[in-house]
């Protein structure tokens, strides 16, 4: 029996743009006075700022790793494979073509800022890492599984090691993926390890989603998961760290960020698997399939790429906090509504794309 369209991820992605979206814009514009750790509000904004990127990378993970597996399952995943081959590399093209100042460049001078390393190149990057570990297991699901977890874990407790590594003597544009040094908001790791264990994620929904009971069983276990993440993997490293004498297990525990997001992850999937019915072909879950869109007219407005002109450049740090209120909410609206009735950013950029693509190979 084929599994069932998980119509919850549409849901879970709209929340995640939309935090993004926020996120960006109050932290970009507001008055950092207003960055006040001792105000319950503050910590309550960034605290959920903070689950925004662990959601888009899982996401991301389980969404591409359960189209792979639902076309292998039908026979034939080549075409698959090449889609998910073009999306990866598109996202790196996107992710890069973000930062050009076409300004700039006409005035003659050239930033290596062009080669710092974002969201999209890395969750590009891990689309073709998830396609090549596809190819490698895809006849042994359960060793998949396996694999996958056990990258997710390896990537989140190695942390420690790489945390502050810079890469000198490495092109900028490769160590960019490995090292913040250099400007790099996000890099290849820790970061795949959460698509890896939204990709096992996939695996299991894949093999069991059909079931009659999974989806009751799955929600309790969301949320029974992501509260032992959050408030027991640290413990549980030491005690590990402790009866095994591996120093880098505790290192891991004193900075256990990334173990305690996934289950902040964990405990958003499982409340919106739980009101899944009522999110079927909604406003939120429309929103979920712009995501790519969204990013990239909010990239324009708000950083000003390509033409230098953004509202950062005229209102960086500056806002009030009603200011930034109503700013951000208009910001949001207009930001959709481009996304829904204009831009076609999608349409327009895989059909470029695919033109390029077309190009060459004549």
């Amino acid at each position: 029996m084929q599994p069932n369209r998980l119509y919850f991820i549409d849901a879970v992605r709209a929340f995640a743009i939309l935090m993004m979206l926020q996120g960006h814009f109050i932290d970009t514009l507001i008055n950092p006075i207003y960055r006040d750790e001792t105000n319950t509000v503050y910590n309550i904004w960034t605290y959920f700022r903070g689950i925004t990127a662990p959601v888009f990378f899982t996401i991301s993970g389980l969404v591409f790793a359960y189209l792979l597996l639902r076309a292998y399952a039908k026979g034939d995943d080549k075409a698959r494979i090449k889609k998910g081959v073009f999306r990866g590399l598109l996202l790196l093209g996107i992710g890069y073509s973000l930062r050009i100042n076409l300004k700039s460049w006409f005035d003659g001078y050239f930033s290596s800022y062009i080669f710092v390393v974002d969201v999209l190149q890395c969750i590009g990057l891990s689309l073709i890492l998830l396609v090549l570990l596809h190819m490698l297991f895809k006849k042994h699901s359960y060793i998949y599984s396996i694999v996958l977890f056990t990258i997710g874990c390896l990537c989140f407790v190695t942390e420690p090691l790489y945390r502050t590594i810079t890469l000198d003597n490495v092109p900028q544009i490769i160590a960019n993926y490995m090292t913040k040094s250099n400007g790099s908001v996000f890099t290849i790791l820790p970061w795949f390890g959460y698509s890896a264990f939204g990709a096992f994620l996939s695996t299991v929904f894949f093999r069991h989603a059909h079931r009659t009971r999974f989806k009751v069983f799955t929600i309790i276990t969301f949320f029974i998961v992501g509260i032992l993440l959050i408030y027991s993997s640290s413990p549980f490293l030491i005690k590990l760290s402790n009866l095994t004498n591996i120093e880098l297990l505790h290192m891991s525990a004193n900075y256990n960020y990334l173990f305690t997001r996934l289950g902040n992850v964990l405990i958003l999937f499982g409340v919106f698997y739980m009101f899944e019915r009522f999110l079927k072909q909604s406003i939120v879950a429309n929103i979920g399939k712009k995501t790519l869109s969204i990013y990239v007219i909010h990239f324009i407005i708000l950083y000003g790429s390509f033409t230098g002109y953004g509202l950062k450049r005229y209102f960086s740090k500056s806002l009030e906090p009603s200011e930034a209120l109503w700013g951000v909410v208009l910001f949001m609206i207009v930001v959709c509504f481009l996304s829904f009735h204009y831009a076609k950013t999608n349409h327009i950029v895989y059909s470029i794309a695919r033109k390029i693509i077309d190009t060459f190979k004549r």
